[in-house]
């Protein structure tokens, strides 16, 4: 008699067992022969065009059936434009993939002409690594410090006004007390250190990514000063610069500079449209996970200085429903340090 809960167990285990080979093979048949479209929602070049393509370049041979993965670039509205297209568009088979934009959550959020989709029905796949941001001085500025920046007038470089090179800037005069003068319209951030190289501006703001990438040897010859973090977490490389959400003078300051890091502990990563059959969904989250464990994608990371700090596509739903969720009043007080009041 004792053996009945035990082979009913065995039975249970196997049906499951069973279950997952199941699931399994039946992605495996949809994907075998496919090509799967990885949507990258900014031109060539830049960070979300990078991580687009080294997840493009090595998803496929964790994927059931290993189809092609090919990665196509559709910019337009920071990212709006290829999120519009999956959430309405583009088949819902789990064939269509794109790359997380970091801020989709935050500009439906605030309700932000343009946004055509609700980023809670996205199926998130999973994260590379948070979107660690940095804004930084040259080393002629008077500006050393956040203090600094609180007490003088420091002139930042900035892309057009909807881009986090104005917009966290703006943040920080209306939530943290600093003084930046914007000029913005340059173009990216080569035109922005070549200004700021050149003396027309103090500094500017780049993904710590590309800066030790393409910029590291400034650091190394005291020719920068990083002035400030935003992420939820510090980088392991930057213990000593402050971050964002320390910067608040209020409970109410803080609570809307978490907010707005919110959006960078999303980071890089992956998603595809609402109603991917739950199969699918299982296939691409399993083989995300085991990308981001591989060793020749770990190799490639490594050799563009990237820090690979992976989130599985469980989390990063979470992470989207909490920052639409937030109380009104955060999200009214951020909306309004978005456009500098």
């Amino acid at each position: 008699m004792r053996r009945l809960p035990c082979l009913a167990l065995i039975g249970a285990f196997s049906l499951l067992a069973f279950g997952h080979e199941s699931a399994q093979a039946d992605a495996a048949d949809f994907y075998r022969g496919r090509t799967v479209q990885f949507y990258i929602g900014s031109a060539p070049g830049g960070g979300y065009d990078f991580f687009g393509r080294l997840i493009a370049r090595h998803l496929g041979r964790f994927i059931p059936g290993k189809p092609n993965v090919v990665a196509v670039n559709m910019p337009g509205a920071g990212g709006l434009k290829m999120a519009g297209f999956l959430y309405s568009i583009a088949p819902k088979d789990g064939s269509a993939l794109g790359i997380l934009a970091q801020t989709a959550p935050l500009e439906q959020a605030f309700g932000v002409s343009g946004v055509q989709f609700d980023a809670a029905r996205f199926t998130y796949i999973g994260r590379v690594a948070p979107a660690v941001e940095v804004t930084y001085a040259w080393n002629t500025s008077a500006t050393k410090t956040l203090e600094d920046a609180r007490q003088r007038e420091t002139v930042m470089g900035g892309a057009s006004p909807d881009t986090n090179t104005v917009i966290y800037l703006n943040v920080l005069n209306a939530l943290a007390g600093t003084k930046f003068k914007i000029i913005s319209g340059y173009p990216g951030t080569a035109e922005l250190n070549i200004a700021m190289e050149r003396g027309e501006i103090e500094g500017t703001t780049k993904t710590w990514e590309a800066f030790r990438a393409e910029n590291g040897a400034w650091l190394e010859k005291g020719q920068v000063r990083i002035l400030l973090q935003y992420a939820l977490k510090k980088a392991y490389d930057l213990p000593d610069t402050p971050l964002m959400i320390d910067l608040g003078r209020t409970p109410e300051e803080r609570e809307a500079l978490r907010f707005f890091a919110s959006g960078n502990e999303l980071g890089r990563g992956a998603m595809t449209t609402p109603d991917v059959p739950a199969d699918r969904t299982a296939a691409l989250r399993a083989a995300f996970d085991a990308m981001v464990r591989d060793l020749e994608f770990l190799a490639e990371a490594a050799q563009r200085k990237i820090d690979v700090n992976p989130m599985g596509g469980e989390d990063v739903a979470a992470i989207v429903r909490a920052i639409l969720n937030a109380p009104p009043s955060i999200v009214e007080r951020a909306k309004r340090a978005r456009e500098g009041r």
